[in-house]
């Protein structure tokens, strides 16, 4: 672990976690005139983020998923010339390929909500979703949701962007500073402790991702969040690759795939789900990849396999994030559980934050996304999950 050489001894809110959320948070909280520090346990965007797929969208099946992720894709769009980080954003769509005549009459009313909330999407026949995904073996597929504006980019990019831009704007980031416990003085927080010491405060922003449970158990928060290993490889060179091949989706297996480089990147679920915070490959995965492979999109199949990772979704009951600020305590916000799209979400969660911080009207209602929803039998399913 590396030193940290100064701790400030307050500060007006600490960020739990240097992800996506969490330095988007501090940009924005820095830029607001908060006094803020960042602590994350290793390097910036090492637990989540940038073991990301990197795709960008505003197409969910819920209205307030919609809206968090088209006011994130302007941000996306405009991320050079905000931060002065160029993000690789590659505009080339998103492509939900469906085989079950039930699954294809709820995208059709999923594309007439996003384009009710200002997104830009249609169903297309199979035929045409062929013409867009080359790659791909049309057989059995009834329809498919098409949204051109969607895509993706580097997570790596986005999150120096916004670390490079709070610390301008005055936030502390304390890399390699892992927080170990949060202390109260009945429901009024007190400090943040960590391995250097502790932090004066009496607010905390838990963007903490697949450990947000933990964060929220030392304030008696329930953050209903589990971890969930996913992997993803990288295939070698395939020549001829169309370069705007889009981001592509068979939602019946949720194989995807979109291009990096001159091959592409692909992902699937493992054949038995792997609830924990283990991110080593497993081998076996492979098999189940190349099965999933075989049946959607069999030009493939003699494409090799040059290298991958594993990274972890943070999953709730309806996969959906939990977002708000604590009843009991209400000094501890938190935003996480966002079950494999929080990337995307990550500009338009900072805003959200520090509008719960300063106790302002948030730039998008997120109340139906508190914790307690689960107790108030509030679940809310969202169904374009990757």
């Amino acid at each position: 672990m590396s030193r940290v050489r100064t701790l400030p001894a307050a500060a007006d809110v600490v960020v739990i976690g240097g992800g996506i959320m969490g330095v988007s948070t501090a940009y924005h909280l820095a830029s607001a005139g908060q006094r803020v520090v960042l602590l994350e346990q290793r390097a910036l965007g090492q637990g989540s983020t940038c073991h990301a797929a990197g795709g960008v969208r505003g197409f969910f099946s819920d209205e307030v998923n919609i809206q968090i992720g088209l006011r994130s894709l302007e941000v996306f769009e405009r991320f050079g010339d905000l931060f002065g980080t160029e993000i690789d954003l590659h505009q080339t769509g998103y492509l939900f390929l469906v085989d079950d005549a039930d699954d294809l009459a709820v995208f059709e009313r999923n594309v007439a909500l996003h384009n009710a909330a200002g997104g830009d999407s249609r169903m297309i026949s199979a035929a045409e979703a062929k013409r867009l995904s080359p790659l791909i073996d049309s057989t059995g597929i009834l329809g498919a949701a098409w949204s051109p504006r969607d895509g993706h980019c580097t997570p790596e990019s986005v999150v120096q962007g916004y670390a490079k831009a709070g610390r301008a704007a005055g936030a502390t980031l304390l890399t390699n500073c892992p927080a170990t416990g949060i202390e109260t003085d009945g429901s009024r927080i007190v400090q943040v402790v960590t391995a250097a010491g502790a932090i004066r405060t009496d607010q905390v922003v838990c963007a903490a991702g697949a450990w947000s449970a933990q964060v929220g158990g030392w304030v008696g928060v329930d953050l209903p969040v589990v971890p969930l290993r996913r992997q993803i490889a990288i295939t070698e060179p395939i020549p001829g690759l169309d370069p705007k091949t889009p981001f592509t989706i068979d939602f019946t297996t949720s194989l995807y795939f979109h291009r990096e480089g001159e091959g592409l990147l692909v992902g699937c679920p493992e054949s038995v789900d792997s609830w924990s915070f283990d991110t080593s490959r497993d081998p076996g995965w492979l098999t189940t990849l190349a099965e999933a492979i075989e049946r959607r999109v069999p030009a493939l199949g003699e494409v090799g396999i040059g290298r991958g990772w594993a990274g972890l979704y943070e999953m709730t009951p309806d996969h959906n994030a939990v977002i708000g600020r604590s009843r009991t305590v209400p000094g501890f916000v938190y935003a996480c559980g966002f079950s494999g799209h929080g990337f995307l979400m990550g500009p338009a969660i900072g805003e959200v934050l520090r509008d719960l911080c300063l106790d302002r009207e948030p730039v998008v209602d997120v109340t139906s996304l508190d914790a307690e929803r689960f107790s108030a039998a509030g679940a809310r399913p969202e169904l374009n999950v990757v």
